[in-house]
């Protein structure tokens, strides 16, 4: 059953995502790389910047959770995670499907450049790379991130993208 999380799911939420990112350990760049690779505090902070957290739960516990953010034009798909033991089961699929329902805005879904498995399950999701300088002014206009984590990040879009909608200059 996939339902909005709540402040009581905020433990299991940390837990699933910090144990979903050990994927990352040195596969993503080693100066943006930390452990936890989310705490409590940062977790916090993306909620309170308005992201939803969604979760699937089986047996009455959360087995995969994601994230959406309404940034005005577009919508953000944030924080997609499922517990490792779990992967490769549908659980990701499920979510995504179930959050690309709640909107009719463009949706947009950042994600490390070199985490190819990422890539691999948005682009089997219909979900195609946009361009670097596309990519670059997005990031900067949509998330909250480092530059350096600009650097080594990819941005896709979904099927209702049209970068021609969109002024690049603002």
């Amino acid at each position: 059953m996939i339902r909005t999380c709540d402040q009581k799911d905020f433990a299991a939420i940390l837990e699933i995502i910090n144990d979903a990112a050990q994927a990352y350990k040195g596969v993503i760049p080693a100066d943006r790389w930390h452990e936890p690779y989310m705490s409590r505090r940062q977790l916090q902070k993306e909620i309170d910047a308005g992201v939803i957290f969604w979760g699937l739960g089986k047996e009455g516990r959360l087995i995969g959770v994601m994230g959406i953010q309404d940034k005005g034009e577009v919508t953000l798909i944030r924080h997609a995670y499922v517990r490792s033991r779990r992967r490769n089961r549908g659980i990701g699929s499920r979510l995504l499907r179930f959050l690309e329902s709640m909107t009719k805005k463009p949706i947009l879904i950042g994600t490390w450049a070199d985490a190819i498995w990422a890539l691999s399950f948005y682009q089997k999701n219909g979900y195609r790379l946009v361009s670097t300088d596309e990519k670059n002014h997005l990031l900067k206009k949509y998330w909250t991130i480092p530059e350096r984590q600009i650097e080594t990040s990819i941005v896709l879009a979904g099927t209702r993208w049209k970068k021609s909608n969109f002024n690049f200059l603002s």
